[in-house]
């Protein structure tokens, strides 16, 4: 167990970062953030700042040497540095980051575990993308096979002459077929290190343009009934990744059941509704069990919560936001607003 006044190690500098910060601070511990960029704006509430490229081992040791226990807030981090990390000290470790960061194996290791992706086929050249459209279908979907986000490295195929248009990018790249789907949710479990797992309730998601828009819970009933399977997929990933924190893994709600879509071995967007919304967040026990702590309850304060995205200039306007009594606004601090870009979110606890 990491003791009140240790230090929390954070590889990243975004918006998670920031909210894990927080939450560690309400417990009693400091944050030591890593991350290549200047403006980070966890860093803006850590108590430490490494700026350093991934790869200066230099930096990354001293880092190292500071914190007593080190976790991540967004998965697109070179592995090979963080293998000089102690086992033990990296939750969660890096071979969740191997699996998470490659969509093709991602989705044969999830296969492996009886769980069911969308139809995908590996594309490395135009025959490949070529063959995979004939054996698969359109309309389909075109993504890189890894660090692509927000809809970004994505091409939208609906017929098999659309892909004379796209100029593949020269990296690895996945074929999917699409799904039809009554709805997306996504399920978030936290992990301790004595095996101990708890869910949240599943939230039903909105993406619009390849973003999310807003997360809803509880789920509509024809979403919600798959839930369990999802659950059980998910438990199977987490054992067998041997976790540590908080895993997202989000799902289509098909008629055939629930249908794979991605993993993320991290706090997770459509779990912000948590702050609020739970009894304890999804950041409080991503720390709780990181520093080997018991886990909060995941039960719901509310039967009715949302979260929105602000997106872009969305958040421009906080004082409107604000006006509304039962807005609950958090904004993350970025200082240029673009479209696409997550500027905060909004929640609301409704009662019946």
């Amino acid at each position: 167990m990491i003791p009140q006044g240790g230090t929390i190690g954070i590889l990243g500098g975004g918006q998670l970062g920031r909210m894990l910060a927080v939450a560690a601070a309400q417990l009693g511990y400091r944050c030591h953030i890593y991350a290549p960029e200047q403006d980070s704006i966890a860093a803006d509430v850590g108590a430490a700042f490494t700026c350093a490229d991934w790869h200066d081992a230099e930096a990354l040791t001293r880092f190292v040497r500071d914190c007593d226990v080190i976790t991540l807030e967004f998965e697109n981090i070179p592995v090979a540095p963080l293998k000089a990390i102690p086992a033990g000290k990296l939750a969660p470790g890096t071979n969740a980051l191997e699996v998470a960061q490659d969509r093709l194996r991602e989705k044969r290791f999830v296969e492996t575990l009886g769980g069911v992706p969308a139809p995908f086929a590996p594309v490395d050249s135009r025959e490949d993308l070529d063959a995979a459209i004939e054996r698969i279908g359109t309309p389909g979907i075109l993504k890189t096979a890894r660090d692509g986000y927000d809809g970004k490295g994505q091409w939208r195929i609906g017929s098999a002459h659309d892909a004379d248009g796209i100029a593949l990018p020269g990296v690895p790249l996945v074929y999917e077929g699409f799904v039809r789907f009554e709805g997306e949710f996504s399920v978030i479990l936290v992990r301790g290190r004595d095996g101990a797992v708890r869910f949240w309730d599943s939230a039903e998601n909105v993406h619009e343009h390849g973003i999310l828009a807003r997360s809803t819970v509880p789920a509509d009933p024809a979403v919600a009934r798959h839930v369990a399977a999802a659950r059980k997929l998910a438990t199977e990933v987490a054992i067998a990744l041997d976790y540590v924190g908080v895993l997202t893994l989000e799902f289509f709600a098909t008629a055939a059941g629930p249908v794979f879509n991605e993993m993320a071995p991290r706090v997770h967007n459509s779990g912000h509704w948590t702050i609020e919304g739970a009894i304890t967040s999804q950041f409080e026990n991503h720390i709780r069990a990181i520093c080997g702590l018991p886990l909060g309850s995941t039960a719901l304060v509310a039967p009715q919560v949302e979260m929105r995205n602000l997106i872009g200039d969305e958040a421009s306007d906080s004082a409107a936001i604000l006006a509304d009594p039962a807005n609950r606004l958090h904004l993350y601090g970025k200082a240029q607003a673009r479209e696409g870009r997550k500027m905060g979110h909004v929640t609301r606890l409704g009662w019946i």
